[in-house]
């Protein structure tokens, strides 16, 4: 299910990094250069603007992560305002990833009206495989324009061309249709579905992963997204 960026001991075990220290035994990482992202905001679509959360977006965010059926399928709860300044002041606050377990989130914002209609997000998983995960959590109301398309093909452009991923992932509950589509859309491939795998908000929920290559984005996801 897409990460709502929890704090890195939540999500990278130990945290420890892949073989870089040498010594006895040591195994060399995977080719390329180190994994940092460091953008430059705000980042431009076709229509859109991904760029960090402020207290400004207060409103905006519970227009959406405060309704049952957001987050019906997805980790978190439903928001109050206490919650949306919480995660504003600490998880939501990071602009940059510099080593594995780090993660961002970035609002998205229609250019033409300025309005917040949902978020994306990109996590580290190991600087050794080269491995991060994608998310995406969108706006009922703004929903039917292709902006979920838009902004999550802007967040694989930030893993593959800026970050210097090997492999992305996205891991959706098999009842979220609207999510599972948008990873087909986005040239993702269904790699495996967990049956039962997660005691999931009061009951067994089924997991479908989608993966993303290098070399896979590199032949099918080089043009920008198509828009409606």
């Amino acid at each position: 299910m897409p990460p709502d960026i929890p704090p890195v001991e939540e999500r990278a075990g130990d945290g420890t990094p892949g073989y870089e220290g040498g010594g006895a035994g040591a195994e060399p990482v995977a080719p390329g250069p180190p994994l940092v992202l460091q953008p430059t905001f705000p980042i431009r679509t076709a229509r859109l603007l991904l760029r960090p959360l402020t207290a400004a977006d207060t409103d905006d965010l519970l227009e959406y992560r405060s309704l049952p059926e957001v987050c019906r399928y997805v980790p978190f709860l439903p928001m109050d305002r206490a919650a949306v300044a919480q995660k504003l002041e600490h998880v939501w606050a990071r602009t940059e990833i510099t080593g594995e377990g780090q993660g961002v989130i970035l609002g998205v914002q229609v250019v033409e009206t300025g309005r917040l209609v949902g978020d994306v997000n990109l996590f580290l998983h190991s600087r050794e495989h080269r491995s991060a995960e994608v998310g995406w959590v969108l706006s009922p109301h703004h929903s039917g324009h292709g902006y979920a398309t838009e902004a999550a093909h802007a967040i694989l452009h930030l893993a593959f061309d800026d970050l210097k991923v090997h492999r992305v992932t996205a891991r959706v509950d098999a009842r979220n249709l609207a999510s599972i589509r948008l990873a087909q859309r986005l040239g993702m491939r269904q790699e495996a579905l967990l049956l039962q795998n997660e005691w999931f908000k009061g009951g067994w929920s089924d997991e479908i992963d989608f993966a993303l290559l290098e070399s896979e984005w590199a032949t099918q996801h080089r043009e920008p997204a198509a828009t409606p």
